[in-house]
């Protein structure tokens, strides 16, 4: 990862971001420039799970970065200045899923994917979602069959109370970068032990 420039998006799945924290420590400490990227909710929205100020300090602490990508005109140049060598969105919502789906650009973060992707460079989602096996599926499917895209290995996360939701392991991102890096998806996809939240 030395010296690699990953984009690093966050998204709305708000009880997953405590989470994905750790492991962009482990990308830095790999010796990767992380470039932030938010939703515009986890940028300004304050939740049980945190305010967005502490949010923005700790992926800034993070990152060394001055700045974080937050709007669409700050995520379009990503694209023409070829400014990433990977994008990661994690945690990555139903709602950001089926706007990549559908090629559509009306957030940062799918501005951010449309303007990396156009330079064949590979972007690594790892989902958090509620709906994975409902209105998400048909998204997930989708994006499995596009090209340059990877998933962070996946399972469910309460198959009893919420026989719907998956959600990444986020421990695994490092690990999907590097076989994104090669070209190639990292296996098993689909975890057989239930994750925890």
């Amino acid at each position: 990862m030395k010296d690699k420039a990953i984009g690093t998006a966050l998204c709305g799945s708000f009880c997953t971001l405590a989470q994905v924290f750790p492991v962009l420590d482990e990308l830095a400490a790999e010796g990767a420039r992380l470039v932030p990227i938010m939703s515009e909710i986890v940028y300004r929205a304050n939740t049980r799970f945190g305010t967005a100020q502490q949010h923005q300090d700790r992926l800034l602490g993070i990152s060394g970065a001055e700045s974080i990508i937050h709007t669409i005109e700050q995520a379009e140049p990503i694209g023409p200045k070829k400014l990433l060598d990977v994008l990661l969105i994690a945690p990555c919502t139903g709602n950001t899923l089926a706007k990549l789906a559908a090629g559509m650009t009306d957030t940062p973060v799918a501005m951010a994917a449309k303007a990396h992707l156009r330079n064949g460079r590979p972007l690594v989602i790892a989902i958090a979602t509620n709906d994975g096996l409902a209105a998400s599926a048909k998204n997930i499917g989708m994006l499995l069959n596009t090209k340059g895209v990877y998933f962070v290995p996946f399972g469910q996360d309460d198959c009893n109370g919420k026989p719907n939701s998956l959600i990444a392991d986020f421990t695994k991102i490092p690990d999907t970068i590097r076989g994104a890096m090669a070209g190639r998806q990292i296996q098993p996809l689909l975890l057989q032990k239930a994750l925890q939240q």
